[in-house]
């Protein structure tokens, strides 16, 4: 067993989309350089005040600096000790499914388990010609990827043939997944039922970006997803693994919040010039106001959403300087996380899957002592019952189980 540590129930952590944004109080911009170590600052803060997860995104276009998660992540690890280490978006549509596979297994080893990936297709165009691919051929890309990559982690040798890549003879990835247990993969999804479907059809976490759109949206989409997922026979939909994002700032005063935030929202690069503060907070879950008020807010997910897995906030975009950052980490850690474990623990049914570690995975695959890899919540099986888009896309024998189980 290589993670020390296991959280019981939910995780709470940070993620960043990694942007470089001029600070509109001062009219300074940080530099690359200067960004990227101040990233490390603020994971390595994550974990001082008890925060469970960091999470990274990739983008490969300016005003974002990380092209390369998994090396910052590497770095990370070495000067942590407990943090899950995790991807905002791996693009599962640009990245070659083998470089994935090897990418994360190597994380896997580096990081003693620490580490799991969120894939998703990506908002930005430009970014599938400059890696050779067609952005109308993007979800079938994100389909015949996955399918690929979740077989490189659960099969020691793959035979294999698609319509968006080479085919691949008797090939090996390594190093091969630590303890022999892949990393637990979330399907992250803004506003596509086809995701939610994927996710369910692994038995995979599935995570809602819950910030641009009203609850009602992401009802949809995370309802839709645990039918799915007990369709496929994983579990019940209660025992569905689900991830929510979040913005929050904070500060004692909820009026000196509101003063304080208002000019980086008002220029923010990807909300800025829109719907006012005042609209943006009561159409969506960002919460601008005092640490109650974000614990309030929050604590209600369940309401709309069901008993959940992870809770990660956004809370370094739009040029923020790093003290600001530092400043929202330690109410985050220190006020409103302690609170909020402990609300949403009242009253959560035992049935309910505590958040996917690597040591609760190897648990599940190896607690009876069956060679096998297992998700939460995962029933035993090889045969998928029911109509899926991914009927065409054969998966493995029990892959959609998570068993993993090598062809004859």
């Amino acid at each position: 067993m290589s993670e020390s540590t296991t959280w019981p129930g939910m995780q709470f952590g940070i993620f960043t989309v990694s942007d470089i944004t001029e600070d509109p109080t001062n009219g300074t911009t940080p530099s690359e350089a200067e960004k990227i170590r101040n990233t490390i600052t603020v994971a390595k803060h994550a974990e001082e005040v008890g925060l469970d997860v960091f999470a990274l995104g990739e983008h490969h276009n300016p005003p974002f600096w990380s092209s390369s998660p998994t090396t910052t992540l590497a770095y990370i690890a070495a000067q942590t000790e407990r943090l899950v280490l995790s991807t905002a978006t791996t693009l599962i549509t640009t990245n070659d499914p083998v470089k994935i596979a090897e990418d994360f297994a190597m994380l896997q080893h580096v990081s003693g388990g620490r580490v799991d990936l969120m894939l998703g297709r990506g908002n930005t165009g430009p970014v599938y010609p400059w890696f050779g691919k067609d952005i109308r051929q993007g979800l079938p890309l994100a389909i015949e990827n996955y399918n690929l990559l979740h077989r490189l982690w659960r099969e020691d040798v793959v035979d294999w043939e698609g319509q968006f890549r080479t085919p691949l003879q008797g090939f090996t990835s390594t190093p091969r997944p630590l303890d022999g247990v892949a990393p637990f993969v979330w399907h992250g999804s803004i506003r596509t039922p086809e995701i939610a479907e994927q996710a369910a059809y692994y038995g995979d976490g599935f995570f809602a970006n819950n910030i641009f759109w009203p609850k009602e949206h992401y009802q949809r989409l995370i309802a839709l997803y645990r039918q799915r997922y007990a369709h496929y026979g994983h579990g019940t939909p209660e025992q569905a693994i689900v991830g929510l994002g979040g913005q929050v700032y904070m500060s004692a005063k909820s009026q000196d919040a509101v003063s304080q935030f208002r000019p980086y929202f008002d220029n923010a690069p990807v909300y800025g010039h829109g719907p006012s503060l005042e609209d943006f907070s009561e159409m969506t879950p960002l919460t601008v106001g005092s640490p109650q008020q974000v614990i309030d807010r929050y604590a209600a997910m369940r309401d709309y959403y069901g008993d959940y897995q992870r809770q990660l906030f956004l809370i370094d975009h739009a040029g923020l300087p790093l003290k600001a950052v530092l400043e929202q980490l330690d109410i985050l850690g220190g006020e409103v996380v302690p609170v909020l474990r402990k609300e949403l623990a009242q009253n959560r049914p035992a049935q309910v899957p505590d958040a996917p570690t690597h040591a609760g995975l190897v648990m599940a695959a190896y607690g009876d002592a069956a060679p096998r890899q297992a998700v939460p919540g995962a029933n035993r099986g090889d045969n998928l019952v029911g109509d899926s888009p991914y009927q065409d896309t054969p998966a493995p024998a029990g892959a959609a189980f998570g068993l993993g189980r090598k062809e004859a």
